[in-house]
Order: C-alpha cells, then sequence, then structure tokens
C-alpha cells in the first residue's frame, strides 16, 4: 500500500501532524501547493488535512478541484483547530465542509495550537476583539472554543497538538 498525506497549513499545526503521520507511515507529505496529482493519482490512500478557520477546514478546496482524480482511492481528511475535541462541533465541521462529492470521507478532529505571535495582522487584530467581547460574558457560559481562545495569553502561544489524535487516522489506514 502506498500513501501520501497532502496538508494546507496557516500557522504549522495541521504541518506538524502532517509529518508524525509521515514518520508513522512512511508516505511522504506535501503541501496542497506542492502537490503533483499524477504522483497523488498513483497512490492507494490519499490523507488531507487543513485547519478549521471560521469552520471552514482549508484542505476542502483542494479535495473538491481533485475529487475526480481521487475516486477509487481510500480518502482521509483530518481537520485541526484550537479547540478541545466535542462532538457536537466536529459533527457540525463535517456537515458544513463535507458536502456533495466530498460527503461520506472520513473525517478526523486533531487539536491544533493558538500562537497570536505568529498570526497575520488581520486575523491577529480579529482575534483581539473576539477576544474583548469573549471577556465581558461570564466565563461559565463560554463555548469550548471561546474557552482556548482565553485560555492562550495575547503574548504566549498555546500548543495542544498530540501525536495521539493521530491513532485513529492509522487505523482508518489499516482498516
Amino acid at each position: 500500500m502506498n500513501g501520501i498525506i497532502i496538508y494546507k497549513t496557516k500557522y504549522g499545526a495541521t504541518k506538524k501532524y502532517a509529518e508524525w503521520l509521515s514518520e508513522a507511515t512512511g508516505f511522504p507529505c506535501v503541501s496542497t501547493k506542492e502537490a503533483d496529482m499524477d504522483k497523488v493519482s498513483s497512490c492507494d490512500v490519499v490523507i488531507v488535512g487543513g485547519g478549521v478557520y471560521a469552520s471552514g477546514i482549508s484542505c476542502t478546496s483542494f479535495l473538491k478541484k481533485n475529487i475526480g482524480r481521487l475516486k477509487g482511492k481510500k480518502i482521509l481528511v483530518y481537520a485541526c483547530a484550537a479547540s478541545p475535541y466535542d462532538k457536537k462541533f466536529a459533527d457540525a465541521i463535517i456537515e458544513m465542509n463535507m458536502k456533495d462529492e466530498l460527503k461520506g470521507i472520513p473525517v478526523f478532529y486533531c487539536r491544533g495550537a493558538f500562537d497570536m505571535n505568529a498570526m497575520s495582522f488581520t486575523d491577529r487584530t480579529l482575534c483581539k476583539m473576539l477576544r474583548k467581547a469573549v471577556a465581558k460574558k461570564d466565563p461559565k457560559d463560554w463555548e469550548l472554543w471561546e474557552g482556548a481562545l482565553m485560555e492562550c495569553k495575547e503574548d504566549e502561544g498555546c500548543d495542544w497538538t498530540d501525536k495521539s489524535y493521530l491513532e485513529p487516522i492509522i487505523e482508518a489506514i489499516r482498516a
């Protein structure tokens, strides 16, 4: 069995998981921008990962564009987000992103990282505004993602990446 790991990362957590998956499987990993679809088409297993931003999984545009060339392959998707795992949140992300020709592709959740110092000016500004709004709420009323947002200090990053999130993906490859 041969495979490939393709990722789209903005701040590095998705790439970190791709590299860990590569170590565990022996499959090469490449970014969506570097993916050679002739090489990808020759693989039995295609794992695609992306960060979650505003409820969208960043790799789905790559999948939609290339799904025709991936028919008949074992396709697995992993999504990285700062929030702790929550089935309701994960199901909503899957429902929103895995529509039409992507419906039914297994999606796995991997907790990512959050570092305002590494963010673009726009993302950092939006997060600061969001943090101010969340700070006005009673912490007992926070959603899970709001707790994750507030957990990190603005001048320090939080990294929740953990190789254990890869275990279900590796099991799915073997299945």
